[in-house]
């Protein structure tokens, strides 16, 4: 597979409108760039308390779905970005209060848990492995990267 292309000009691209555009990438890359997702999908995305973070991760998988209805891969794809960036970001702030892994020095801070900020992890966790293995969402995404994310 092609390493992700960051020098699209992601402000110019509708997604939508060219999903051959899009590529997957590891983890969560691209998630606070593809448009017109970005847009739909970050007003709910929230972690801060494990209420909130269940509200948040139940509205955004409720999108992946909506998503999948319309057999939209990218906005399937964009959703499960941000259910996994709502694991990640909360298990940080789990480990590290403020959110900061690292010192001035790249040294990695002693971690400090934080109850709260772990329920709402696992919250974000458990609804992102039900989307990242949606037997429909994994079968349009190996046809996506077959079709548009094979090297040259």
């Amino acid at each position: 597979m092609k390493p992700f292309n960051y020098d699209q000009d992601f402000t110019k691209i509708d997604f939508r409108q060219h999903p051959e555009l899009y590529q997957v990438g590891k983890g969560e890359q691209g998630v606070l760039m593809v448009e017109p997702y970005k847009s739909e999908i970050l007003p709910h995305w929230r972690f801060k308390t494990p209420d909130i973070a269940r509200e948040s991760s139940e509205k955004i998988y409720e999108m992946f779905l909506d998503y999948k209805a319309n057999g939209d891969f990218v906005g399937m794809d964009m959703a499960r970005k941000f259910l996994q960036m709502g694991y990640t970001r909360s298990r940080r702030y789990a480990n590290h209060k403020t959110g900061r892994k690292y010192d001035n020095d790249k040294q990695v801070l002693p971690r400090e848990e934080d109850p709260i900020k772990a329920e709402s992890a696992r919250i974000f966790y458990a609804i992102y492995q039900q989307a990242k293995t949606d037997a429909e969402y994994m079968k349009l995404k190996k046809a996506h990267q077959s079709k548009y994310e094979v090297e040259d």
